[in-house]
């Protein structure tokens, strides 16, 4: 990778406090709240199409005690890890507006020193990974939990299911690039509709049996557990499928801020759900041959075909909210340093956090596309579905905690019981589906894996890269002080030169010494610096020495969400009173040749070709950085790792 074209991570320590932040979006009240419904709830609003049915898939009976049991698990799972762990606090644990798991990540860095750093950076690596694998699992279980339910009315139509599921997750990748405040603001009415369906057949169900309310009480669920503690560890494996969405939803509050997430959660999706699980759950009692398929024979028969194309609107809605949340946190995670370059674009004027990521976006579709062709139905992906989610939680639960504790210095008489009561539901979810690692559960691990070996391979090749050119690097002021009137040469006009670190000379700038004889009259040193918050104002963002003889250092800061423009920054400038004409303005830029080692140590030899493959398909400084082309001048090296 370049010496002179990444951005530089700032560490917890040195991240410039912004005295503020913009908030992620405006706009009337209603209309947030309606865009939030549909691009942050339509995975867990889509839940009750599997949950319920998955949680009788190991051939267990349809009994009183069973049905109140898993009803009572699975109202209490929402009420705990849904509405008080994430609606409730962790979103209060928000990076200046930003939520996820790289958000929470450098929160907790940041309340950190010392080696737990080190645990913490992993943690949130981990959990970012395993999100990426839940990105391809949730799209593909959603649409085709959906569609199967063709079969409810027609058999004859299960030849048809996968061919159609395919075709409408293509549309739904097709139409990323439309930005998810357009696709918000189009699903957002389509998932209303949906959850008022979702209400309206539980309730006609609840008004035949309102006895079916007494699964409230939380009881019911200790003594399904307690009766048989085996057989009730593995049903909390099916249990967890109930809050799938989550994470996305914490990781999506940058789309469009905290209040209009909590407002469509308390009002809309969380009573719906409520209803539509206690009404399978009265169907089931009144007629347990319903439980094919209980979330279809809620509806009458003549409501089967469009509750099918409902659903499979709602399912494809559902898949937004981690694809929209994998794309934030791939923009997060490229700022940060722990991903490559990758083409990066903005899809609203108003909303900041609004960004399509078309490397991010073709890569989930393939994924997306194989997994439907592997697994085949969603029962099938059910065994797969919850390692993803439930280990993505359970980090959450942990970053969460020490910011809390160590940043926000919440009492540790408050934080124990409650994230105590988090930690062991998250553990005993996490827990119950490790059972099912033979059983499907190998997939997201899988994907989880390569995710983190590319993070961990591209965040480490770089420390050791920037080790060794420090190692081999001229002190700036040392360089400056070699200097004489008479040589080299100076030529009028202003040169950039990127680098990683302004007490270095960058490797351009003696390359173009070498092969030029000469120096501009004014030369920048020019470092890009990423802080860890969100956003960093215009008017911290610059920060210029004047180091004698022609040479100044400049100091760009951006936010982990903030868009690198060095021609924004530079017009920036004369607020500091330093005048950049572009027409006599040429930036240099170090492109290097990476090769490994031959006999090296610190870096096993598949890692030196995937750091060097992941070097190469980086997207160009000059794009990233939205630097004139025209302007630009590249000096070619070779570096060894």
């Amino acid at each position: 990778m370049p010496d002179t074209t990444a951005p530089q991570t700032a560490s917890a320590e040195t991240a410039p406090a912004p005295s503020g932040h913009r908030p992620p979006s405006t706009g009337p009240a209603h209309n947030l709240t309606i865009a939030a419904l549909g691009v942050v709830f339509g995975d867990i609003g889509t839940s009750p199409l599997y949950a319920i049915k998955q949680c009788f898939h190991d051939g267990s009976a349809v009994t009183e005690p069973r049905v109140f049991g898993v009803l009572s698990l699975i109202i209490w799972a929402l009420t705990i890890v849904v509405t008080g762990k994430y609606v409730i606090l962790l979103m209060r644990a928000d990076n200046r507006g930003e939520g996820g798991i790289f958000a929470l990540t450098i929160q907790a860095l940041v309340a950190t020193e010392g080696r737990r750093n080190r645990w913490i950076l992993v943690a949130g690596l981990i959990g970012g990974s395993l999100f990426f694998g839940d990105s391809v699992l949730t799209p593909a279980i959603s649409v085709l939990s959906a569609v199967e339910g063709l079969e409810v009315r027609a058999p004859e139509l299960q030849p048809y299911v996968i061919p159609l599921t395919l075709v409408l997750l293509i549309v739904l990748f097709m139409a990323q690039r439309r930005g998810t405040g357009r696709v918000g603001g189009f699903f957002g009415p389509v998932l209303i509709l949906w959850f008022s369906v979702l209400g309206f057949l539980g309730l006609t169900q609840i008004a035949q049996n309102p006895g079916i309310l007494k699964a409230l009480n939380p009881l019911y669920g200790i003594e399904l557990i307690v009766s048989d503690p085996v057989d009730g560890f593995v049903l909390l494996g099916a249990v967890v499928l109930a809050v799938t969405g989550a994470e996305a939803l914490y990781a999506d509050m940058g789309h469009f801020g905290r209040a209009p997430i909590r407002r469509a959660w308390f009002y809309i999706v969380f009573p719906c759900l409520l209803l539509n699980y206690f009404g399978q759950g009265a169907l089931l009692l009144a007629n347990p041959e319903t439980l094919q398929n209980p979330f279809y024979y809620l509806a009458p028969d003549w409501a089967v075909f469009p509750l099918v194309a409902l659903a499979s609107a709602a399912t494809v809605i559902a898949s937004q909210a981690v694809i929209s949340g994998a794309f934030s946190l791939s923009r997060q995670a490229v700022q940060l340093g722990y991903l490559p370059r990758m083409q990066v674009r903005h899809t609203s004027e108003q909303a900041i956090g609004q960004v399509f990521l078309p490397e991010v976006n073709s890569i989930l579709l393939v994924a997306v596309v194989v997994t439907v062709l592997l697994f085949r139905s969603s029962d099938s992906l059910g065994a797969a579905y919850g390692i993803a989610v439930t280990g993505t939680m359970t980090v959450d639960t942990i970053l969460g905690f020490t910011f809390l504790y160590m940043g926000a210095r919440w009492p540790l008489w408050l934080l124990i019981p409650l994230f105590g009561l988090f930690a062991i539901v998250d553990l005993s979810f996490f827990g119950a589906n490790l059972l099912k690692v033979t059983e499907g559960g190998w997939f997201p691990l899988i994907v989880a894996s390569l995710v983190f070996s590319i993070m961990g391979t591209w965040w480490r090749g770089r420390r050791l890269l920037a080790a060794q050119r420090a190692r081999d690097a001229m002190p700036l002021d040392l360089f400056i002080e070699t200097l004489r009137p008479e040589r080299p040469v100076r030529v009028p006009g202003t040169a950039i030169f990127m680098t990683r670190d302004l007490t270095q000379v960058p490797v351009a700038l003696l390359h173009a010494l070498k092969h030029y004889k000469a120096l501009h009259e004014r030369v920048v040193i020019l470092q890009v610096d990423t802080a860890g918050v969100p956003h960093v104002p215009d008017e911290r963002r610059l920060e210029i020495q004047e180091i004698g003889k022609g040479f100044y250092t400049m100091l760009v800061h951006y936010g982990f969400m903030d868009e690198p423009n060095i021609m924004r920054a530079l017009a920036l400038c004369r607020m500091q009173h330093f005048h950049v004409n572009l027409m006599e303005t040429s930036f240099f830029i170090g492109r290097e040749k990476i090769r490994p080692r031959p006999r090296r140590t610190g870096f096993l030899r598949w890692r030196d070709r995937l750091f060097i493959f992941l070097t190469n398909v980086a997207v160009d400084a000059t794009e990233f950085f939205r630097i004139p082309p025209n302007r630009v001048v590249e000096l070619g090296g070779q570096v060894e790792i």
